[in-house]
């Protein structure tokens, strides 16, 4: 009887873990390997992603014009955004999986009054987010973009909505060669800057 009864059991385990109701390895690997959200014509150019603003939000790092004698090379707000399956890997293994997108949107400060940029609002003196102003996204994928350690970079336009449609490769001087010098220890992105990714503790 308990011979019978032990193979019922793992009868039981096998077609559950197949209909997915019992946790697997597979299931795992799967989740790591699924279609990227980067879209590519015949011609090599990605499309604008969309749906990227319900995505994990990271971070919004400001290096404005203000502070930097009127001549920063991204003088708004970047705000982040990452997929939530790709921030949960990274913060598992410390890299992002393949087909990774990150999606840098960049919003002007708001109609600066000081001669540093900022402005005073009821919750004091400091810098808010005025219009949108430009999107640069940054892809992960090994073969094609061998080059540059395994990541893309392209610009969808840095001026008012609506942005570019379509973008070309940015040369290395542009983006890859200042991601390459300065953060190639982490996977080729600023993580230093998003604290949920820098100190990995999670939501």
């Amino acid at each position: 009887m308990q011979k019978y009864l032990g193979v019922s059991v793992l009868v039981v385990g096998v077609s559950l873990a197949a209909m997915g109701l019992f946790p697997s390895n597979t299931g795992r690997v799967a989740a790591q390997t699924q279609q990227s959200t980067a879209v590519f014509d015949s011609n090599g150019k990605m499309k604008l992603p969309t749906g990227y603003r319900a995505w994990i939000f990271v971070g919004a790092p400001l290096t404005p014009n203000g502070l930097n004698n009127g001549k920063a090379n991204f003088p708004e707000y970047h705000h982040v955004y990452i997929e939530k399956k790709n921030v949960d890997a990274y913060l598992a293994t410390g890299s992002f999986p393949e087909g990774t997108v990150i999606v840098k949107e960049l919003t002007r400060v708001l109609n600066p009054t000081f001669p540093d940029g900022s402005r005073k609002e009821p919750s004091g003196r400091g810098y808010f987010n005025g219009e949108y102003n430009g999107i640069d996204v940054t892809v992960k994928d090994s073969k094609r973009f061998a080059a540059t350690n395994g990541w893309g970079f392209f610009t969808f336009g840095h001026h008012p909505l609506p942005y570019d449609e379509s973008a070309t490769e940015q040369p290395v001087t542009v983006c890859a060669g200042c991601h390459i010098a300065n953060v190639a220890a982490t996977d080729m992105t600023w993580v230093q800057f998003y604290p949920l990714l820098r100190d990995k503790k999670g939501y």
